[in-house]
């Protein structure tokens, strides 16, 4: 592929060999259905198991599939990998679970969002619905948010759903000040681009509880706080650097 595709979906891959494949047949069928060009961007890292192997056999068949690949574990870095490597117009990145149906992506860039800078998945803005998630998560991911609101990105419901898209510039711009290779580096980033005088949009979509998800509630909780602390000290700081424009 010589020309720049309209749209980028990243992936980011950690023992996903169960999962991947399917996803990935979804999003190429979605991307080959679109009247813009469109790249799949697969980043794996750290896997124990076959991710590298199928994605790279997927690839082989696959023109619009890059595959990358890292031995550094963490999904704030696969991510930020991917979105850096992306050339696209717009930048999505995805859980490879997919479980918001990949068809919603079109809601995120033009024409469905005219002039969209950063837009979000989100499970609790208008128009949101969940499906099959037990009411732990729900409440824990609830309390969670509260936080982030409160320390970081106050307004947004909901910052950790796994669904984003960046126009490329922007991403070119936050992503290389990216800190946080683990679960919050949503917040981080996020919190960086609203620094910058970006406008984020939430997207309320629907959502499908996964029963393989490989967030650890109370583990990943306590370090996610002390993530959200370091992202208020970094912006103190002024790690991210100033904003650029209005």
């Amino acid at each position: 592929m010589t020309d720049q595709p309209y749209l980028s979906i990243i992936i980011p891959a950690h023992n996903e060999e169960q999962r991947l494949p399917q996803t990935l047949e979804q999003t190429a069928d979605f991307l080959n259905q679109q009247a813009y060009a469109g790249e799949i961007v697969v980043v794996e890292n750290g896997s124990s198991d076959r991710t590298l192997e199928i994605a790279q056999d997927y690839a082989r068949r696959l023109p619009m599939l890059r595959v990358l690949h890292s031995d550094q574990r963490g999904k704030g870095l696969a991510v930020k990998t991917g979105m850096l490597a992306a050339r696209g117009t717009y930048r999505f990145f995805a859980d490879a679970d997919l479980s918001m149906p990949i068809a919603e992506v079109n809601r995120f860039i033009p024409p469905a969002l005219p002039g969209v800078e950063v837009a979000i998945g989100s499970r609790e803005a208008p128009g949101a619905v969940r499906y099959n998630e037990p009411q732990y998560r729900h409440l824990t991911g609830r309390a969670f948010n509260t936080i982030v609101r409160l320390l970081a990105l106050p307004g947004l419901e909901d910052t950790q759903c796994g669904f984003k898209c960046f126009r490329g510039d922007i991403a070119d711009e936050v992503f290389p000040l990216q800190t946080i290779a683990g679960w919050s580096f949503d917040v981080e980033v996020l919190f960086i681009a609203r620094q910058r005088g970006y406008r984020i949009a939430e997207v309320g979509i629907p959502w499908y509880f996964n029963a393989g998800t490989k967030v650890r509630v109370l583990h990943d909780s306590l370090r996610m706080f002390l993530d959200l602390l370091n992202i208020r000290r970094n912006g103190w700081a002024g790690r991210y650097g100033p904003a650029r424009h209005a």
